[in-house]
């Protein structure tokens, strides 16, 4: 991966943004099964939530949600106080696939056709959730909910697919379990999607990115044509690793390393900008200007 960028200020979130998008919003996962299944046995949940994440306190009594104080993960907050993040899973239940909408389905074209098949077999769920986990870092806080992650795929063998509510993304749960990725690099693989749309009626496209707005950090876009996709989309992911993992942030007019021939090279510069998104959920994103092969009005090109 091969990133450079000039400047740095910051930019502040816009209001308005759907709740599950909100910078810091709760980090909302669904783990897809089969058939029903019973909670896993209690010493068993703390022994795993131990080994992933560190001292663990079980908060309250089981009735249909778990839920765990996260001793090493401790978000401050105005006052100065220190709380640690709250981790929380449900009992299972039967899954509403009536809320996979279209627009959604459409957007697990890296997988083929696995999505379908998924939500064909999978009736049930198990809901996870942070709470006060926006009170965190974001490195320390992707860190931390990918722990959670692979934790609960330990505690749930049976999981035949993880949806990722934030993102809309639907990950086949083998494909998580069997993956050499590691570090932040596991959150910009299995809890960022990005996504591609055609532009009907020209040869223009979009690229984005959906998940990184929890985090506090702005979703990425790209307005373009002549230019394969598959090269756009690995230059978002790639940027977004780069950003999530330098901390690197961006004031209008910054630039970053451009592509050509497919590879992200030094002496081509794309112009960031700041404006609201074209493609829904609504929000401020961080849009990529390609130069020459950039697509819309834009008065700062």
């Amino acid at each position: 991966m091969l990133f450079g960028k000039k400047k740095e200020d910051k930019k502040e979130e816009q209001s308005g943004e759907d709740a599950i998008i909100r910078p810091g919003a709760p980090f909302v996962m669904q783990f897809l099964m089969k058939g029903k299944c019973s909670w896993p046995d209690e010493s068993k949940i703390q022994e795993v939530l131990t080994k992933y994440l560190g001292e663990v306190e079980a908060i309250g009594d089981r009735t249909t949600m778990v839920s765990f104080a996260a001793k090493e993960y401790m978000g401050e907050f105005a006052d100065a106080k220190k709380v640690p993040v709250m981790i929380s899973f449900t009992e299972c239940d039967e899954l509403e696939t009536e809320k996979f909408n279209d627009f959604e389905r459409q957007q697990w074209w890296d997988y083929e056709d696995k999505g379908e098949h998924i939500l064909a077999e999978c009736k049930y769920k198990v809901m996870a959730t942070d709470m006060m986990g926006g009170a965190l870092p974001p490195q320390v806080r992707a860190n931390m909910l990918m722990n959670y992650l692979e934790a609960l795929l330990e505690l749930y063998p049976q999981c035949q697919a993880v949806h990722f509510i934030n993102s809309k993304k639907l990950v086949p749960a083998d494909m998580i379990r069997n993956s050499q990725v590691e570090g932040l690099d596991r959150y910009i693989k299995f809890a960022v999607n990005a996504r591609f749309f055609n532009i009907s009626g020209t040869n223009d496209h979009v690229v984005d990115t959906l998940g990184l707005s929890v985090l506090y950090l702005e979703d990425q876009q790209y307005h373009f044509h002549d230019m394969d996709p598959n090269w756009v989309v690995n230059h978002a992911l790639n940027m977004a690793s780069y950003r999530l993992g330098s901390d690197a942030e961006f004031k209008p007019g910054d630039t970053i390393d451009g592509i050509v021939d497919g590879r992200i090279v030094q002496n081509v510069q794309w112009q960031c900008h700041y404006e609201e998104s074209l493609i829904a959920p609504h929000r401020n994103v961080l849009d990529v200007c390609m130069n020459e092969y950039a697509a819309g009005n834009r008065d700062y090109r």
